[in-house]
């Protein structure tokens, strides 16, 4: 199962004298991992790459050794008093206005974020517009692949393959011992939280996490649960269900490979499914309200399950809010023995050595009469 990786061939040519970029994304982990592609590809055009992230992302970003980070205080700059923002700004602007860019790119549509980039000088300068179709993420395509075109001013054209998640160059040691039992497993019921609020909505219910867990001991299977700080509120859910705990214990690097240490990793849309997307595990993820099809790892072993089949407000998001829903009844159309029968197809063509593409099922009624349809995509 591979991931592409950030390294250089050594047959590659020298490079001749580089550019600059300059990339403005502060957090929102599964968007900056979308965005790391774009960023190599600019980076094998030529380009020395600097990127502007808040304290979230930095850990993972450090990984990667073509990447130059710039730190700034994103809590402040998008949450803080009027003088926390113009502290945090000023300290930016101290770290990057002497540098000439050849490319200053904002990975924002928030014009709060376009204002903060406008004193840098660069060559070219874009930010994501929903007026111009050059510098906007078409829906329905996969994000990686729209941060490319729109950072390497591609046409928008015939293009027949996505591009892969990015593996790090270097990362820890798993922090999981060696597995006991036959298969093990990670969950991970948390997350959809950032600096912009929490999006409830994108959650597959803990219940069922709760149900495949369950179902998973009776195999007698390993479960690690995954989640960051702010998901504490998972444990007692779980209450009497043994598990390996790794709720806000470890690095964004360490996630990596607590990932490879398992066989496969279940969760929604959310930080922890992009994470999952950069490891060698078996990955399913759980949608509803997004479109697993902008979303899902193109890489092989991934599989994304879209809820909501027949339902005509799905999906809802619209790339900044969803709808007023009061009932996710697309994350409860999936249930958790639709899940398992997934797991195990996928475990099982691992086991045979079969790479599998990226795909996306969908489940709801089955005109024909059987449980659930099943339509790949």
């Amino acid at each position: 199962m591979s991931v592409s990786s950030g390294t250089k061939s050594e047959a590659a040519p020298e490079r001749a004298a580089p550019r600059r970029a300059l990339i403005v994304k502060f957090g929102q982990i599964g968007d900056v991992i979308m965005a790391i592609p774009a960023a190599r590809a600019l980076y094998d055009a030529g380009y020395d790459i600097t990127w502007v992230c808040g304290k979230a992302a930095r850990p993972l970003l450090a990984c990667y050794g073509w990447i130059h980070i710039v730190p700034v205080d994103d809590r402040a700059i998008v949450r803080g008093s009027l003088l926390e923002r113009v502290r945090a700004v000023g300290a930016f602007w101290a770290k990057v206005l002497l540098t000439r860019y050849d490319l200053c790119a904002t990975l924002y549509y928030d014009r709060r974020y376009h204002l903060v980039t406008l004193p840098i000088r660069a060559r070219r300068k874009l930010a994501l517009s929903a007026k111009t179709r050059s510098e906007t993420l078409i829906p329905g395509r996969h994000h990686t692949d729209e941060y490319e075109r729109v950072l390497l001013h591609r046409e928008d054209g015939y293009r027949p393959r996505s591009a892969a998640p990015v593996r790090p160059d270097t990362l820890p040691a798993s922090p999981l011992p060696a597995a006991v039992a036959e298969r093990r497993i990670m969950l991970a019921p948390g997350g959809t939280s950032n600096l912009m609020g929490e999006q409830v909505l994108r959650r597959w219910p803990v219940a069922s996490y709760v149900l495949l867990a369950q179902a998973l001991l009776q195999r007698g299977w390993e479960l690690v649960l995954m989640g960051g700080p702010e998901d504490a509120w998972v444990r007692p859910h779980f209450e009497g269900v043994p598990y390996t705990d790794c709720i806000g214990t470890l690095s964004l690097p360490e996630v990596i490979r607590a990932c490879d240490s398992c066989d496969a990793v279940i969760t929604h849309d959310t930080g922890p499914l992009h994470m999952a997307g950069l490891s060698t595990a078996c990955l399913l993820g759980i949608f509803g309200p997004t479109d697993p099809a902008t979303r899902v790892p193109r890489r092989p072993g991934a599989l994304g399950i879209w809820g909501g089949q027949d339902f005509a407000c799905r999906p809802c998001y619209d790339g900044r809010d969803f709808a007023p829903c009061q009932f996710n009844g697309c994350m409860h159309q999936v249930t958790p023995d639709l899940v398992l029968r997934e797991l195990d197809r996928a475990l099982e063509a691992r086991s045979r050595g079969t790479s599998v593409p990226w795909h996306v099922i969908s489940a709801g009624p089955d005109p024909y009469g059987s449980e659930a349809l099943i339509q790949v995509q």
